[in-house]
């Protein structure tokens, strides 16, 4: 068997092939020009759709070596955002033969030739469809072939498959394959190390180099359970599978930098402690509600400084609940992060616009961000409910649906958020919003996110979920064509969609849940004419960051 331990020549050899395959889709293998043109209007429309938002926050909360911190911390983001444009496409040199402006800022968006926000779509001359894979794999491989490989290593994380001179396959860890990469975030994280004053966040970074040089994050993530107190909040490292749409399981980099939020941390620290009872009010049979959820997560506030990677790859993240290993929930729980200035940002120039558009007006006043902000949150609870395990062992649910899992499981946080904030509305424990202003927002939510496309596994769960609420006529639209939503119809289509999500989750039932997300992610031609209506009034889809040292005024 070919070693895998590859020396850095090796391995920049094994990336060229790699991007050159993803290159070599028109006659050449050279990434295909673009001809001299202005700015064409089309590609100025789609870069239009992503509003500018500049990312800053108070940093007087923040001690001297905590500023002089944030540098360091930005430069190795920009590290990690280099490697994502590595897994994804390739590398930069697609925007060199770019020759539009506004295309070359489109495909910077999207981290490459494919309209993220339009079934990855290619919008540059010469690309056809996106690789399964992306640049996790080769271009070329099979099924059969995968799965005909003996190499136990190809089904983890952070590994990445290869094709040798002689066609055979070869498995490679990233800390062997990112090298290069990764030893410059590990200089500026020593250096951060040397500036943290936080025991908890020290102890974090010191264990997240660790992990870089080993592949083995089980006890970074176990770090970052038990970092309390930090102002600082540094998130990197491959995290997400999304990117792999192939099998569904490599991690993509990414990273982000936040600030916390103490005040409104301080709002939501009594909820975590009230996941068990909420854990048992789930509208399901027993057996898929038999896991007790950890009490030791942090449901905290944060206002985002930068984004890098996976997380800026056209639609923003607004919310994190992280790690996403199960032997973590298991003993300590998630930590469930709210980014307050980017969901702000997202409601003011996204949501706001189109309620206004989209619903009856004798219910537009129901649409707050207050309740936008608890669904949000509560969905990244609500990846912590349910069951981690199938009850028919078929081992973890992630493994049993395979890459049906990130679809099912965001329609899963989608509506056991939704269930969550009307049980806590009920019981007097939240009281920021009603019951009537989280369904109406929630449906006006929809129609923001839909517009995100089916190709991620976000799109694919609010897809499934519109046309599950539309079957149970839990909105109607009116002779106007305004949404008009039916609460007493809404609260029965949520317990009715959880139940079954929840059911095919701890069934482990792959072949429902691929045949079920085929024919149910679609979108229908009158929802179509309302997106299209929503696009010809000019409203954004997304947000981009106008970000970094010189926004932060450091």
């Amino acid at each position: 068997m070919v070693s895998t331990i590859l020396n850095y020549t090796q391995m920049k050899k094994l990336t060229t092939m790699m991007v050159i395959t993803l290159v070599a889709l028109s006659a050449c293998n050279n990434a295909p020009k673009v001809k001299e043109t202005p700015c064409d209007p089309a590609m100025q429309a789609k870069v239009n759709e992503y509003a500018w938002v500049t990312l800053k926050t108070d940093l007087s909360v923040l001690s001297e070596n905590e500023r002089r911190m944030i540098p360091l911390l930005i430069e190795a983001a920009q590290i990690a955002d280099e490697l994502f444009w590595i897994q994804s496409f390739g590398d930069k040199t697609l925007l060199d033969a770019i020759e539009d402006p506004c295309m070359k800022d489109f495909a910077m968006i999207n981290y490459g030739p494919w309209d993220r926000l339009d079934d990855l779509k290619p919008f540059v001359p010469g690309y056809g469809e996106k690789p399964a894979g992306a640049n996790f794999y080769p271009v070329d491989i099979t099924e059969e072939e995968f799965e005909a490989l003996e190499n136990p290593d190809k089904n983890s994380e952070y590994t990445v498959v290869v094709r040798n001179d002689d066609g055979t396959l070869e498995v490679v860890w990233y800390k062997d394959f990112y090298k290069e990469q990764l030893d410059k975030i590990i200089a500026l994280m020593n250096q951060a190390i040397e500036l943290a004053e936080d025991a908890g966040f020290k102890n974090y970074l010191t264990e997240r180099v660790k992990a870089f040089r080993t592949d083995d994050y089980f006890s970074s993530d176990m770090a970052w359970m038990d970092m309390k107190e930090s102002n600082i909040d540094f998130i990197i490292g491959p995290i997400e599978n999304y990117e792999d749409k192939f099998k569904g399981t490599k991690a993509a980099y990414e990273s982000f930098i936040l600030i916390k939020d103490d005040r409104w941390s301080q709002n939501l620290e009594k909820y975590t402690a009230m996941l068990p009872a909420l854990q048992k009010e789930l509208p399901c049979d027993p057996k898929y509600k038999k896991e007790v959820p950890g009490t030791d997560s942090d449901l905290n506030v944060y206002d985002v400084i930068y984004y890098a990677g996976d997380c800026n790859s056209g639609s923003k993240t607004i919310a994190i609940n992280l790690p996403n290993d199960e032997r973590v929930h298991e003993q300590k729980g998630s930590r469930r992060l709210q980014l307050k200035n980017a969901m702000k940002a997202k409601f003011d120039n996204i949501m706001t616009p189109i309620a206004q558009l989209m619903v009856d007006p004798s219910q537009i006043d129901k649409v707050k961000f207050d309740a936008f902000f608890s669904n949000v949150t509560f969905h990244e609870v609500a990846h912590g409910l349910g069951i981690k395990n199938t009850v028919t062992n078929k081992g973890t649910i992630r493994n049993a649906l395979k890459e049906q899992y990130s679809a099912w499981e965001e329609a899963k946080a989608d509506i056991l958020g939704l269930f969550m904030v009307e049980k806590l509305v009920e019981n007097g424990e939240l009281t920021d919003c009603t019951i009537e202003e989280s369904y109406i927002t929630f449906i006006a939510g929809i129609l923001r996110s839909i517009r995100f496309g089916a190709a991620s596994a976000h799109g694919k769960a609010n897809m499934m979920c519109y046309n599950f609420f539309e079957e149970k006529e839990a909105f109607t639209r009116t002779a106007e064509g305004k949404y008009l939503i039916d609460l007493e119809k809404a609260q029965a289509a949520t317990r009715e969609w959880a139940a079954l999500i929840l059911q095919v989750e701890g069934e482990g039932d792959y072949d429902f849940a691929k045949t079920y997300l085929s024919e149910n992610s679609i979108i229908k031609p009158a929802l179509q004419a309302d997106l299209n209506k929503i696009r010809d009034a000019n409203i954004p889809r997304d947000i981009r960051f106008q970000q970094g040292m010189e926004v932060l005024g450091l």
